[in-house]
């Protein structure tokens, strides 16, 4: 498909390895005690197919950590995009902004389309079952 599709192949979304481990489906209630199983989330009938939780932020982490070059990948769309072996060029940003939406006025200014790429990228893979910290998705 796409370039954002490449991004959630780097990050493991989508293996099947991934899938197993994430268990539940809202990650503020881990698991409750034997005493209440009749709760809630269970009966909502969304427990049919879970997406699985990629934790992008430990696996961005790893990876910076392995990386010859200090990226700042919370930060830097272009710093991000290396990070994963991908090409950073602009005409590749530029390709991955018109695939995610970008708005025209955005996209005539790199700067400006930079700052809405890194907030997209972050919130799509949030939207794909990553987990991503909040102050990433403002």
């Amino acid at each position: 498909m796409g370039l954002f599709s490449k991004i959630l192949e780097k990050l493991g979304f989508g293996d099947e390895a991934q899938a197993a481990p994430a268990t539940p489906t809202t990650p503020a209630q881990p698991t409750a005690p034997a005493g209440g199983a009749a709760s809630s989330p269970a009966p909502a009938g969304s427990t049919t197919q879970a997406l699985p939780l990629v934790d992008v932020e430990a696996k961005l982490e790893s990876l910076a950590a392995a990386h010859p070059e200090q990226l700042n990948w919370r930060v830097s769309i272009v710093d991000l995009l290396k990070l994963l072996g991908m090409d950073s060029s602009l005409s590749a940003r530029k390709e991955l902004a018109s695939e995610l939406g970008c708005p025209a006025d955005k996209l005539a200014d790199s700067a400006q389309m930079n700052m809405w790429l890194h907030k997209a990228v972050l919130q799509k893979l949030a939207a794909n079952g990553g987990n991503v910290p909040k102050e990433l998705l403002d």
